[in-house]
């Protein structure tokens, strides 16, 4: 096979995003069309990797003043510690920097213990403050020290061997570390021409909202690319490259692209117009009266200067950034409309002037 100069190529698909559902907490992905088979192959893959390969961060021990074991009770709480504890588990922390932590939560009085109550380290976010801990009853308190680590998948309680309590009164939790609670993937017929036999996958993908379904999808292929290079014994196949091309050009090609940063992102889709964003009507008027018409005008902004077009504001500004996020773009991008036209034109595709 290493021999061989010329391959046929493989059909690329293009991916999108589901606008219109998008949300922190679920976002359906549709890539379409892709090689007969594929479907299946890819969807059963990052299924797996979603569910037991995203890294996220939990709650993995806890002192609780006043109790050395989880079967304990405390005065004047309503829950038992193995209640307490069930409830902590359910904790839904985001990890700014994927550093171990630690959160403290002190409460007196007759209350209700919440989420909102406890007191994070600054890299840690606490995403459902609703969440209760425990009912606290007149004249009695809950003090809770809670120890924060990053892992992947499920990780049983990790009890030091040998010692039923600890010297310092810890109570190991059993944690699940995945932002992504639920992944569906369905696969369907799609056209190419006259071709009836390709493959159209969605995948719907339900998160806790301590990550958006964007990002854990960029995680999950990024595991799965890095482990799958590995099997490679020779350079890899460029099956979409033309053989014809000389290889000093292919060279110059490789390097206008890297110098891009775009990856495998299309560069035709940065000349098209905003309306590819299906941005809220606030948001597209703004932009459109600032002159802002094109994704590429758009994604050459910082923040700073979006947010000092008229009438623009924050709101508008996290519709954007989450708009373009789900495109694989960003902010700041810098990109040069002239290395756009002549990388389009290098592909021999039109080009408006």
């Amino acid at each position: 096979m290493s021999t061989k100069l010329e391959y046929k190529p493989l059909t690329i698909p293009q991916i999108k995003w589901e606008r219109k559902s998008l949300t922190n907490n679920f976002g359906e992905l549709v890539a379409q069309p892709l090689e007969p088979g594929f479907g299946i192959t890819l969807g059963n893959a990052i299924r797996r990797v979603l569910l037991a390969a995203v890294e996220g961060s939990a709650v993995t021990s806890v002192i609780i003043k006043g109790v050395n074991n989880e079967f304990a009770a405390l005065p004047g709480v309503t829950e038992d510690v193995m209640q307490i504890l069930l409830n902590i588990k359910e904790i839904i922390i985001k990890n700014k920097e994927g550093r171990p932590g630690k959160m403290h939560l002190h409460v007196k009085g007759e209350t209700v213990a919440r989420v909102a109550d406890i007191k994070a380290d600054e890299h840690l976010e606490l995403i459902n403050k609703d969440h209760i801990i425990a009912h606290i009853g007149k004249d009695n308190e809950l003090d809770i020290e809670f120890f924060v680590e990053s892992g992947r998948g499920y990780l049983a309680a990790q009890w030091p061997i040998g010692t039923a309590l600890q010297e310092d009164n810890r109570v190991y939790l059993d944690a699940m570390f995945s932002p992504v609670t639920k992944v569906y993937f369905d696969v369907e017929k799609t056209r190419v021409g006259k071709s009836i036999d390709y493959d159209k996958l969605s995948i719907k993908i339900h998160t806790n909202g301590a990550e958006i379904p964007a990002d854990v999808m960029h995680y999950c292929v990024s595991v799965l690319r890095t482990q799958l290079e590995h099997f490679l014994v020779s350079p890899e196949i460029s099956f979409n490259e033309i053989s014809a091309i000389k290889e000093e050009k292919k060279e110059e090609k490789s390097e206008e692209m890297e110098g891009l940063s775009l990856g495998g992102i299309s560069v035709d889709l940065l000349l098209k117009p905003i309306d590819e964003l299906e941005l809220s009507a606030r948001a597209h008027n703004c932009l459109i009266s600032a002159g802002k018409k094109r994704i590429l005008d758009l994604v050459n902004l910082t923040e700073d200067e979006l947010l000092k077009v008229k009438n623009f504001g924050r709101k508008s500004l996290r519709e954007v950034r989450d708009s373009l996020k789900s495109l694989g773009l960003s902010l700041g991008m810098n990109i040069k409309e002239d290395d756009i036209k002549k990388l389009l034109k290098s592909k021999g595709l039109a080009v408006n002037e």
